[in-house]
């Protein structure tokens, strides 16, 4: 039987400088699709997939997550008084219990693998979760959850993986398949951010993972990859090359690149379609603007 995944690390210390000048003051995990940060969707995402602790790799000028994630005690006692109870239920996701979130300082900006080599001591000998707040997937049954059940049938290391366009593999990592039983495939290797051509598939890593606390002594010993940052892909190589089973797994849900503008509008759009309260005003809103759009050509 595998030990169960409880704990789950969010590298959150990047910079944000896609969406200057708005992160020059506000982290770009707080940043609101529809009526909720980022960074929300990812911890209710881990909530349901069973995760307990929560760790947060930060740099300086997050304070506000931290913030978003404590009581707010004059605000509840506010909408109390008012008897806007809805609103206080809308808080509830909002608050962690004491001892069950971790923040730690990733000092040096060195790559993903880095970052989630800076919560090695919190993670222990334990396997763990990894998830990008950045990639926002819309699902059923919600992205992380599916990989924690298949991972409780395989063990071993697990990346959410999708195809993409081949000529967008230079911008991911990329998996070269060893077998393919249909939603998962079994992995031979890795590669990041291949030049254009020379990828062994179109099967990108994206940004959930589960991983043996082995990866972290892989991160410990590799030096600089692709872009002269410490890679996670290579460490999960590492695990390959050991000999220790590493998985990719098709996940069934829409991703969203909302570490794009472009890529956080569509999210945008889609996420308030979704909305009963928002759908029929959203939705004549868009129907209007592409008859103008049409009119005009």
């Amino acid at each position: 039987m595998q030990r169960k995944v409880t704990k789950a690390v969010f590298p959150v210390a990047g910079l944000g400088t896609r969406f200057l000048p708005a992160t020059k003051s506000i982290p770009k995990e707080i940043m609101t699709l529809v009526d909720r940060p980022l960074i929300q969707y990812a911890i209710d995402e881990a909530r349901a997939a069973g995760i307990t602790e929560f760790i947060f790799v930060t740099s300086r000028g997050k304070s506000a997550l931290e913030d978003y994630f404590d009581h707010a005690p004059d605000l509840e006692a506010s909408l109390r008084m008012k008897g806007k109870d809805d609103l206080i239920e809308a808080l509830e996701p909002t608050n962690m219990e004491s001892g069950a979130i971790a923040y730690i300082r990733q000092t040096h900006p060195k790559g993903l693998g880095h970052a989630v080599w800076c919560a090695r001591r919190l993670v222990g000998d334990e396997p763990f979760a990894v998830i990008l707040p950045d990639d926002v997937i819309a699902a059923d049954k919600p992205c992380l959850q599916q990989m924690v059940e298949a991972y409780e049938q395989t063990g071993g290391a697990m990346v959410a993986a999708m195809e993409v366009p081949p000529e967008s593999t230079p911008s991911y990592g990329i998996l070269d398949v060893a077998e393919d039983m249909g939603r998962m495939v079994s992995v031979s290797s890795m590669v990041e951010k291949p030049t254009l051509g020379s990828a062994p598939s179109n099967l990108a890593v994206i940004g959930r993972y589960i991983l043996t606390p082995s990866v972290m002594n892989h991160l410990n010993d590799i030096g600089e990859g692709a872009g002269g940052e410490i890679q996670l892909t290579d460490a999960i190589a590492r695990e390959i090359c050991a000999g220790e089973p590493v998985y990719g797994f098709r996940f069934n849900g829409q991703r969203f690149d909302c570490g794009s503008k472009a890529g956080f509008l569509q999210a945008t759009v889609a996420f308030g379609l979704a909305r009963d309260d928002l759908r029929d005003e959203f939705q004549a809103y868009l129907r209007d603007m592409v008859a103008l759009a049409k009119a005009a050509q």
